[in-house]
């Protein structure tokens, strides 16, 4: 302790003297503020134009935690009968916690909570498994489990919106459980996945954390339910597919190889999506989008309004890689003439007034054009899925105080999830389900060269390691989080060999960023995963010349 502050301590009050040396001591213990992870920020999502502060742990750090062995509780089996296009087998449901460990010291740090559905009477070493995940970051699973792709779902109207409460589930017509076992996850921060202490949070928060963790939950599994001789697949949705992508490469580096991965509403390149000064390449990849929700809140010009929604797009398209993205390059090159011709296209195109366009210097944000499209009925549009509306409180300012979108499927999903656990799955908990944020600290991103996270090169690994791998991405023409027009041009720009190409299939759907919580998107969804499933379990031919 130094000179001065043993004096300040011997004349100090006795309560003084206490807050001095517990001082003292939290500041030889203390990591510098940049290893705490700075403030707590909410997780970013694509379209936000911020990146939150990294929260760094070092791995001699973590190893000197004292930790006390957590007591490992069996999971929970219950039995359960399905009917899927008129075929009616049994199932089995396991649900626990998968302890996550330290690789050098053995102590458990975390807990990843998961359900497995597998087919009774299915061979398990040849039986598809396929591995789901949501993204966030700071989402739980529920979604595709309770919305797309497990036994039961949520029930909702056909157009995806809410029943009036109180809310229920229903026998999931659309389950992939016919074609594959599955096992949905909730990564840590998620659902009633924690950390084994607090301050091990930062293990598990940050792109190349959370895939090492949820690659460790994949290997362990197959370890401890026999699964090695199963055809694999990963399946994510928003930043679940950037945690797929990158997660595709670090099971081809450690001897894991995929027959294939399931991308729903993806971002791979934070770029395409980011709006950022200087990023004209993200306004690029939202513009269609807007084309698409002024389409269907019938805010085009009568011209336009009367065709349908596929010719419009293809209009917007050809314009936003030609007369838009010459606009946006050429900043105060443009001349007077071109740039007002460029206000009026943008403007007849997106059902915003020209004076809107060219206040916003031919670069509306997200929040700004949600708020403005429908400002004269005072509706705020839905980030997640335009064609969700809701009340706007405050009609002048720039943005809406809610996604319209986001409240109503949390509202329902939520209670549903609680109920289910619980009452058909037999597994009881006092924890809190965090659904969307709540339970992840500030998260990181490695640092980029061009200063966005990219993990294109992850999945291009995967594709070099292991070329009969599949690929399926799916886009909502309504979804504002992840933009279709910002996937096609990172799918278009992955550097793959050109005979890779043909192992990847995309579809697109008149819903959002939820595309199955709509029943015809969920019907054509699930017809597009019947054929993939098949085209990737199909032998494929030797490489090898006779």
């Amino acid at each position: 302790m130094p000179d001065r502050m043993r004096r300040a301590r011997r004349h100090a009050p006795p309560i003084l003297a206490l807050v001095l040396s517990l001082g003292a001591t939290l500041a030889l213990r203390a990591p510098p503020a940049a290893a705490q992870g700075g403030t707590r920020t909410p997780p970013p999502t694509a379209g936000d134009d911020r990146l939150p502060r990294p929260a760094t742990d070092s791995a001699a750090r973590r190893d000197s935690v004292p930790l006390r062995p957590v007591p490992e509780k069996p999971p929970v089996v219950t039995h359960h009968v399905a009917t899927v296009g008129g075929e009616t087998f049994r199932y089995t449901a396991t649900t626990g916690l998968m302890p996550i460990r330290n690789e050098r010291s053995g102590v458990t740090e975390g807990h990843i909570f998961y359900v497995y559905y597998s087919r009774d009477a299915a061979n398990p070493a040849t039986r598809p498994l396929t591995f789901v995940f949501n993204g966030g970051p700071g989402s739980a699973t529920v979604w595709l489990h309770m919305g797309a792709y497990g036994p039961k779902r949520v029930h909702l109207n056909p157009d995806g919106t809410n029943p009036p409460p109180p809310y229920t589930y229903e026998d999931n017509p659309f389950t992939l459980l016919n074609q594959t076992d599955l096992v949905f996850l909730d990564p840590v921060g998620t659902g009633y996945s924690r950390a084994a202490r607090p301050e091990l949070g930062s293990v598990f928060w940050g792109l190349d954390e959370d895939v090492r963790s949820v690659g460790e939950f994949i290997r362990l599994f197959l370890v401890t339910n026999k699964r090695w001789g199963s055809p694999k697949f990963v399946s994510g949705e928003s930043y679940g597919t950037t945690r797929a992508a990158h997660l595709s490469g670090w099971l081809a580096d450690n001897g894991i190889a995929l027959n294939g991965v399931v991308l729903l509403s993806a971002v791979l390149n934070f770029q395409a999506s980011r709006q950022a000064h200087g990023n004209d390449l993200a306004w690029m990849g939202y513009f269609p989008t807007y084309v698409a929700t002024a389409w269907y809140h019938k805010r085009l010009p009568p011209d336009l309004q009367s065709q349908p929604l596929a010719a419009v797009l293809a209009q917007a398209e050809q314009w936003t890689d030609g007369a838009y993205l010459h606009a946006l390059h050429a900043g105060a090159r443009l001349s007077d003439g071109e740039r007002q011709q460029a206000i009026t296209q943008m403007a007849r195109l997106s059902g915003l007034s020209r004076g809107f366009v060219d206040d916003n210097d031919l670069r509306v944000s997200l929040p700004r054009f949600d708020h403005e499209l429908l400002r004269d009925r005072r509706l705020v549009v839905g980030r997640l899925d335009g064609r969700f509306t809701a009340y706007s409180q405050d009609p002048a300012a720039e943005r809406g105080s809610f996604d319209p979108s986001d409240a109503s499927i949390r509202n329902s999903f939520t209670p549903v999830l609680n109920d289910y656990v619980r009452r058909e799955l037999n597994y009881q908990s006092e924890d809190v389900y965090y659904i969307l944020g709540g339970g992840i600290g500030p998260w990181r991103y490695p640092t980029e060269p061009q200063g966005y996270p990219d993990v294109t090169p992850g999945l291009e690994r995967a594709f070099a390691k292991n070329p009969a791998m599949r690929l399926f991405v799916a886009m909502g023409y309504y979804d504002g989080a992840t933009p279709y027009w910002a996937v096609e041009y990172t799918l278009n720009h992955l550097n793959i060999a050109p005979a890779m190409r043909q192992n990847i299939s995309t579809d697109h759907f008149t819903a959002g960023h939820m595309m199955y919580i709509d029943d015809p998107s969920m019907r054509k969804l699930r017809a597009d995963l019947t054929r993939f499933f098949a085209d990737a379990l199909r032998p494929a031919p030797s490489a090898v010349a006779p």
